[in-house]
């Protein structure tokens, strides 16, 4: 890729950062959780989606979807590698909140995967990662037991860490560790697309 067309990709993710939505969630609300995680194996994506009760974390639904790999892996433009197999995973299901595997708003500009998965879909979304990206805003994200917790869309930062810290078991959120076995574990029966 041209250092022109980073430029652009990198002044489209400013633009939509602007558009998320930061507002608190009534927690008592919440019934459903949904968490996405995706790997990889030579060309292919596996991304797995599961439904959970909220807070019990009672799976209530998973698929498992392959799909090529149609972009590259860049560091701080993961959401162009992803974004089509979250979607594809999620399919038309909306859980009342999404947790994503990646970065919300502590993203050097504004705008990680759980950020743009939020945007397109028009639910709220949590972004949780493993460590925290360099040049992310100050207060951007959260740190609460090993994960980085931070905004996606529609949700606002206190909300977003006091739901991980319900779902958090031995320091990672529980739909979040079940998405990321499933998306590793060589099974068959899972969806192809």
């Amino acid at each position: 890729m041209s250092e022109e067309l980073f430029k652009k990709l990198a002044e489209v993710q400013r633009k939509l950062a602007k558009r998320v939505v930061e507002r608190p969630l009534d927690l008592s609300a919440i019934k459903t959780v949904g968490a996405v995680d995706v790997s990889y194996r030579g060309g292919r994506a596996r991304a797995a989606f599961l439904i959970c009760s909220f807070p019990e974390c009672e799976v209530l639904k998973q698929r498992v979807v392959e799909v090529d790999v149609s972009f590259p892996y860049i560091p701080t433009f993961f959401f162009l590698r992803e974004t089509r197999p979250v979607l594809v995973a999620i399919g038309r299901e909306r859980p009342d909140v999404l947790l994503v595997e990646g970065h919300g708003k502590a993203h050097p500009r504004g705008y990680g995967l759980a950020s743009h998965i939020g945007l397109v879909l028009g639910i709220p979304t949590i972004g949780v990662a493993k460590r925290p990206l360099r040049d992310a805003p100050e207060g951007s994200w959260v740190k609460v037991d090993k994960t980085y917790v931070s905004v996606g869309h529609l949700v606002d930062l206190p909300s977003a860490v006091e739901i991980v810290k319900a779902l958090s078991i031995g320091g990672y959120p529980l739909p979040l560790r079940i998405a990321d076995r499933l998306s590793k574990e060589l099974t068959r029966g899972h969806q192809e697309e």
